[in-house]
């Protein structure tokens, strides 16, 4: 049998290859910026609600007074689930990760949405609605059914994010709060090419349902490398303590080359724009609850590893103390990232429904070629 010739050039993680165009955002790694349908994070983390930048990341535009609060009220009516759903996170084991529960919850969806098949622009666009609104809910409703805390209906008074952090608390956030909870919301909503991004685009080129597309998405962020690394922040916070340990405990870790979770990242160079908001809200809260230790073991720490290694602290560094300070359980911390995310997962789905062709990468070969089979009978090891 002839040799099969091939000229292929293999990229290991697909490292710098464009496999799209998009409009929806745009990571320059060089210089440590991100925007979002070209406007700049810093122009718009703290000034603008979720919300807004939901509509952006959708139709290209921020949208006008009375757009938006047609908008937010469509969301805030759209986050009851289903009572199957509620019935169904009743049943699962309590030690089961969140991440996971939240990833059948979603696919359990879109067998009771009627637009499930439909992914026309219209359909798309009312289950865009629906799925933003209920991923939240779902995991605040997680959260109480295992403290065996009655379910929360959404405030009217309350955007999305600060709804999500009422019905998972119980309690109203305050001010300070709802400005905090928005700004992750704003910050996690969309971030280029990354791997639950990807995996969702290559669901919906299929042209698979939106559910299974955010499903795909969920299950790729769920994994410590993408969005599970601030859960590990915080386990390794705990693990130190207190600031005289960090010294020893960083640089044993650099020693025995462990990961340090929170930070490098795969595209940015220099630090991640995101860092820079959630660094000062993480003092200001850590400070507010009586745990500034917290934010001084992190600063510590990201001293330690910019001199020692020159890496930055990414997203997650400083999302773990911050959430940690607003009353979230660290392993709730991804499921947060995913209901930020979702609405930037719907803008890439919608985006390639829109001009779709289905991505299908090929691979180099390099088995063997022309074994001869050997029946059962004749077989040894």
């Amino acid at each position: 049998m002839n040799e099969v010739k091939q000229e292929k050039v293999v990229v290991r993680g697909l490292e710098d290859v464009a496999a799209a165009e998009t409009r929806i955002s745009y990571v320059d790694g060089v210089n440590g910026q991100l925007f979002y349908q070209g406007y700049n994070i810093h122009d718009i983390a703290e000034k603008a609600s979720y919300e807004e930048v939901v509509f952006l990341l959708w139709n290209a535009r921020f949208p006008t007074k009375d757009e938006l609060s047609t908008f937010r009220s469509k969301l805030v009516a759209g986050m009851r689930i289903p009572s199957q759903v509620v019935e169904m996170i009743k049943l699962t084991p309590p030690n089961s990760h969140p991440m996971s529960i939240l990833r059948t919850a979603v696919s359990m969806l879109s067998i009771y949405d009627p637009d499930t098949e439909d992914i026309g622009i219209s359909g798309n666009l009312r289950k865009a609605i629906r799925l933003v609104a209920q991923i939240p809910t779902i995991i605040a409703d997680l959260h109480r059914v295992r403290k065996r805390q009655p379910l929360l209906s959404p405030d009217p008074n309350f955007g999305i994010a600060a709804n999500f952090l009422y019905m998972l608390r119980g309690t109203p956030p305050d001010e300070l709060e709802q400005k905090v909870i928005d700004l992750i919301m704003v910050l996690h909503a969309d971030h280029g090419f990354n791997a639950s991004t990807f995996t969702a685009r290559v669901i919906a080129s299929t042209l698979s349902d939106m559910h299974s597309a955010l499903v795909g998405g969920i299950g790729a962020l769920k994994g410590p490398l993408h969005g599970g690394a601030n859960q590990k922040v915080m386990k390794m916070l705990r693990e130190i303590d207190n600031v005289d340990m960090v010294q020893a405990y960083i640089e044993g870790m650099l020693e025995n080359k462990k990961r340090i979770m929170g930070f490098g990242h795969r595209v940015y160079r220099v630090e991640d724009p995101r860092a820079r908001h959630l660094r000062k809200y993480s003092e200001l809260l850590s400070e507010r609850i009586g745990k500034r230790h917290l934010f001084e073991i992190s600063h510590r720490i990201e001293k330690i590893v910019k001199n020692a290694k020159d890496i930055y602290p990414n997203v997650d560094f400083y999302s773990a103390t911050v959430q940690n300070a607003l009353g979230i359980p660290e392993d709730y911390y991804c499921t947060v990232f995913a209901a930020a995310r979702s609405s930037g997962w719907i803008a890439h789905i919608m985006e390639q429904y829109g001009d779709n062709r289905l991505i299908r990468p090929t691979s180099k070969y390099i088995g063997e070629m022309g074994r001869p089979f050997i029946s059962i009978e004749n077989r040894t090891i």
